[in-house]
């Protein structure tokens, strides 16, 4: 019988428990050098830390990353040290390195990083640890069908966040019978006590309420540790919550289970006192080895993904940019077995549907949860299992921009599709009308930020984020809109095409998704009343061709008019007006929805807030004219 699969011996449980005393001590030592940290949390955790590595989880010390390894994230990021301190005791980390905790040539950060091989995500703003977990175990049942397990370890001030909720939703929906989720119950938050404290009644009759096997725990008696662990791996059908009852700052005198030592280290002249009261408890020094895991997890390569077919568009043909991503979607998921899709309830607007027909076993629903559903992405993208196309209204996503913002920093390849943008959706209103987005990803520090206006362009732009490193929106559109490009037209990240010239254009008009063809239609007005302007799609928002933007600004006279479906602030405007500020002699005029809009058909609308193609007519005319 494996170890996996029976308690530990006396003998053992001794080495677990004083596993957990050499923790506290790495921990208390590592944050004391850094004058920084979180030491108190650490210890609340050293008997859980202790059991979940050195007992519960299979993996090979010497290879972190490995895909068939056990994963292990560590919610609670502030608690970084204990994590630090168990690959330590696991052989990985030298134990000098330790001190170096927080310092600006370690990566031993003061939460937890990917620089570490045996971090898939990032974790420290609070709640967003066991959603990741569920992509990884639900990566794990259903498409590598292996036998790796997920275990999270969570604080009880962030069970105070909602998407721990939809995590756990998520979790029982889906009978992730290979995900462990623990929370560490140690009483106090940062600046009091958490709100239930330790009532675990409660906690008890929550998490069972959304349908998690239950169990509580002595979270620093390592013979119940180990009973749950045991527990949890011989439960079938749902996902195991271990609420383990413990004390903020186990083992320090004078400081456990006392208030306001949050994010604190221990006096520098206390230190050793502490440790030697520590060091007192630790019978032995043998060091424990962890199981060795399955090797079950199959090879993926999620490299060169491929539309099955290029696009097959008429000039002049009329799709909306939303349907043509769920095209594209589809032909992604012919191309490459490891490419799914996730959605939150709209996928009958996004068209993400057309993938999940003919791809069901590749589809996440993730209904309306749309923190959830981000963290979920990022942990089907870690270790690079999956590559995962997340969708919803573009609006929608503004809800989870820490959880996009902390995937930007977890170093993911997650590519997310945001719908209904701009007043040109219509009568829905104002709350459905992402005018804030471009803003939102354009601040993404690794985010590429697609733009298509046709059929043909927001295939290429599903295919190319499919193979782009970081994170990935495509922003589309509601409306119909004309095919403007040939099936075979090549596009390339952060390079823009120039719609349409002439030797005589006076101004560049830049615009994208529906208010290219608005800038389209104005051309033509202005043509026919011998006014020529030059008509630029940027493609790519993030990065921006700038080069191919001053160059052809510079060649109408300096003068460009930006029209974007967006809020002026953060958008394609402010992208154009950084592109061009440091070239003299050019002007921009910047169209843009001024103020929170209403209801009303999209044409309307359109000419409501200046952005229809007659607004742009008389922006032109005016720039010329110098009016």
């Amino acid at each position: 019988m494996a170890a996996q699969q029976r308690l530990p011996s006396g003998e053992k449980l001794q080495a677990l428990r004083d596993t957990a005393n050499r923790l506290r001590i790495h921990s208390i030592r590592a944050t004391c050098a850094s004058n920084s940290g979180h030491p108190t949390s650490c210890c609340s955790a050293a008997e859980i830390m202790s059991t979940l590595f050195f007992y519960g989880m299979k993996y090979k010390a010497d290879d972190p990353g490995n895909v068939n390894n056990d994963r292990f994230v560590l919610s609670k990021g502030h608690a970084a040290p204990v994590l630090y301190a168990a690959w330590t005791e696991a052989g990985y980390i030298a134990e000098s390195d330790l001190l170096n905790l927080r310092k600006i040539d370690s990566d031993l950060e003061g939460h937890p990083t990917p620089k570490l091989s045996f971090v898939d995500v990032a974790t420290g703003s609070l709640g967003q640890g066991l959603g990741a977990a569920c992509g990884m175990a639900y990566t794990g049942k259903n498409f590598d069908k292996a036998s790796y397990r997920v275990y999270c370890l969570l604080g009880d001030g962030e069970s105070s966040e909602g998407s721990v909720w939809e995590a756990m939703a998520f979790g029982s929906h889906y009978n992730l019978d290979n995900l462990v989720a623990i929370f560490d119950v140690n009483r106090l938050g940062q600046s009091e006590a958490a709100p239930l404290q330790h009532n675990f009644d409660i906690y008890k009759s929550r998490c069972e309420g959304f349908g998690w096997n239950t169990l509580v725990v002595d979270g620093h008696s390592v013979e119940e540790l180990c009973q749950a662990l045991l527990t949890a791996s011989q439960t079938k059908g749902k996902p195991t919550a271990i609420i383990a009852k413990t004390f903020k700052g186990k083992g320090i005198p004078g400081v456990e289970d006392q208030d306001n030592w949050h994010g604190k280290p221990i006096p520098k002249d206390k230190v050793e006192e502490v440790v030697q009261v520590i060091q007192k408890k630790i019978s032995n020094a043998t060091k424990l080895c962890p199981e060795l895991p399955t090797e079950d997890a199959p090879v993926v390569d999620v490299s060169n993904v491929k539309l099955s077919t290029p696009p097959s568009y008429k000039l002049g043909d009329k799709i909306s940019t939303r349907k043509a991503y769920g095209v594209a979607l589809n032909k992604l998921g012919h191309g490459n077995s490891h490419v799914i899709a996730l959605d939150g309830d709209t996928k009958n607007s996004t068209f993400s549907d057309m993938f999940r027909k003919d791809f069901p076993d590749r589809f996440i629903e993730c209904f309306i949860a749309e923190q959830n559903m981000v963290s979920v992405a990022i942990g089907c993208a870690a270790r690079g299992r999956t590559v995962p196309f997340a969708s919803t209204f573009a609006a929608f996503l503004s809800r989870a921009y820490d959880q996009i913002r902390m995937g930007a920093i977890s170093q993911t390849n997650v590519n997310f599709c945001g719908s209904h943008c701009g007043v040109s959706i219509g009568e829905d209103g104002p709350s459905q009308m992402a005018l804030e987005d471009l803003a939102m990803f354009r601040a993404i520090p690794t985010a590429t930020v697609f733009y298509p206006s046709d059929g043909v362009s927001t295939e290429r732009a599903v295919e190319l984020s499919a193979n782009t490193k970081g994170i990935c929106f495509i922003r589309s559109s509601r409306p119909d809109t004309d095919i403007l490009y040939a099936n075979d037209e090549k596009f390339e990240i952060g390079k823009a095409k120039v719609v349409l010239k002439s030797e005589s254009d006076k101004v560049t008009v830049i615009g994208a998704g529906v208010t290219l063809h608005e800038a389209l239609a104005a051309a033509k007005t202005l043509a026919s009343e011998g006014l020529n302007v030059r008509v630029i799609d940027p493609f790519t928002i993030k990065p921006l061709d700038k080069k191919m933007i001053v160059e052809n600004v510079k060649a109408t006279g300096g003068r460009v008019v930006v029209v974007e479906d967006h809020y002026p602030e953060g958008g394609l405007g402010e992208a154009v007006c950084a592109a061009v500020s440091s070239q003299p002699g050019i002007v921009v005029r910047h169209l843009a929805v001024p103020r929170v809009p209403q209801s009303g058909k999209p044409t309307e609308l359109l000419e409501l807030f200046g952005i229809s193609s007659s607004h742009i007519v008389a922006t032109v005319k005016a720039f010329v004219l110098g009016n």
